[in-house]
Formats: C-alpha cells, sequence, structure tokens
C-alpha cells in the first residue's frame, strides 16, 4: 500500500495570521495529492538554545522538534527575513539541531517570502548547507515584496509567481520522492 511521503512545514514567521503562515498553507493543499504535509509545532515554544543542554538533558520541546524533523521525508521551511537575517526563533531551532544529524542529507525547501528577503535567503542556505541538508538551486525560492503578492487564502496573486512557485514545489517533490529508475 502506498503511504505519501510525510512532509514538515516549519514557518519561520514570529507573527500570527502571517503572510508566510498563509503561503505555507496553500503550499500544503498543493502538495496533498503527492505528500502528507504536517506542520511544526510553535518555534517560540523552544528555549533559547543552551549548549550545556544540546546533548544532555535536552528540552523535552527540543526532543519533539528534533524527532518530527528526523521521522519527515522532507522539511520545507517559508520564512521572512527580519533584520537582513532569519527570525531568531527559526534560528533557535536551528541552533539546536546542530550537535545531531536530523537535518544530514534531509531534502529541503527553502523560500523566503518578505519585503525584500536576499540576505536572510543566503543565510538560510548557509545555515542549512552547515547542517548538511540536501537542497539543489531549484528547491530554493524568494519571493520579494511578499505582501502584496498574496491573497487572504495564501496563493500568490500574480500568475508569473504562481508558475515559479510551482517549479520550486515540483523539484522539491522530485528531491524527496524521485521517480523510480528502470
Amino acid at each position: 500500500m502506498y503511504s505519501a511521503p510525510n512532509i514538515l512545514l516549519l514557518c519561520g514567521s514570529a507573527a500570527a495570521n502571517s503572510a508566510n503562515q498563509k503561503l505555507l498553507t496553500h503550499i500544503a493543499e498543493c502538495l496533498k495529492p503527492h505528500f502528507q504535509g504536517v506542520f511544526s509545532g510553535n518555534l517560540k515554544a523552544l528555549p533559547h538554545f543552551d549548549p550545556a543542554l544540546s546533548t544532555e538533558n535536552i528540552p523535552e520541546t527540543v526532543v519533539d522538534f528534533r524527532e518530527a524533523i528526523a521521522a519527515a521525508d522532507g522539511v520545507l521551511i517559508c520564512t521572512p527575513e527580519y533584520i537582513f537575517s532569519i527570525p531568531a526563533a527559526l534560528k533557535n531551532l536551528l541552533e539546536w539541531c546542530v550537535a545531531t544529524t536530523v537535518f544530514s542529507d534531509k531534502p529541503v525547501g527553502l523560500l523566503t517570502a518578505s519585503a525584500s528577503g536576499h540576505k536572510g535567503h543566503e543565510e538560510l542556505q548557509l545555515l542549512m548547507r552547515t547542517l548538511g541538508a540536501k537542497f539543489i538551486p531549484e528547491t530554493t525560492l524568494l519571493i520579494s515584496g511578499i505582501k502584496a503578492k498574496v491573497s487572504e487564502e495564501g496563493g500568490l496573486t500574480n500568475p508569473a509567481d504562481n508558475e515559479v512557485l510551482q517549479c520550486f514545489l515540483e523539484a522539491f517533490q522530485t528531491l524527496v520522492a524521485p521517480a523510480p529508475t528502470e
């Protein structure tokens, strides 16, 4: 029996009802025929990173996030840029993962949707490369000016942006679940 690959969806935004959350919800719907999207918990629930607790006496919320990442067939991160960087809560999660191999060779899609986003997008790719995640240029996407481009339902309002998003999602699907070779 076929079991759809499990994708962990991480939203880097600290804002409730953010454009990133709306976009990620829309993406989960787009992936539904081929993947089961599971939203991560609240990144703000994680304690501040403490290297002394990264390998022993690990906080339960950190263990839960690490297990969710490890169990996923792929991870899709959708995040804004805050002050030319990724949001602190997302960076905190990634710091909690440094002492592990949960991202090693894990297929990831990296989507930065922000006012500008260029620096945050570069940083996200650098951090994920450092963690050993598996991604290619086609599974990274920067959408600048997101607030003017996303509808209330989370879809992109511009057909050209929708086409680029579709190409990103197809590349991500292929990275997570490549077609069998004969």
